[in-house]
């Protein structure tokens, strides 16, 4: 399965956690860029919204990675377009 992971840059751990494991299990991933240290402008900011958009329309399934239950704007506005898109939504918790 194609999954493109979804959620917090602030969970970066669990990003790579989840990563890993999914990909040990055989899926191909699609995840989030570790831009720490990197100032996002506007610009950067649309572009990659953009660019994870295009991940999600190539996956069979988005991972929602929600720790404590946490889901932001961003991730919010992926798990609608993913439903829209007819994907999968799986969440971590």
């Amino acid at each position: 399965m194609v999954i493109t992971l979804c959620g917090s840059a602030r969970f970066r751990k669990e990003i790579d956690e989840v990563q890993k494991n999914l990909a040990l299990k055989g899926h191909l991933i699609f995840t989030i860029e570790n831009l720490q240290g990197i100032d996002i402008t506007e610009e950067i900011e649309k572009m990659l919204d953009k660019v994870h958009r295009q991940k999600i329309d190539l996956s069979d399934a988005i991972y929602v990675i929600n720790v404590d239950g946490y889901i932001g704007e961003s991730t919010s506005n992926e798990i609608e377009y993913a439903r829209i898109k007819g994907k999968k939504v799986i969440y971590m918790e």
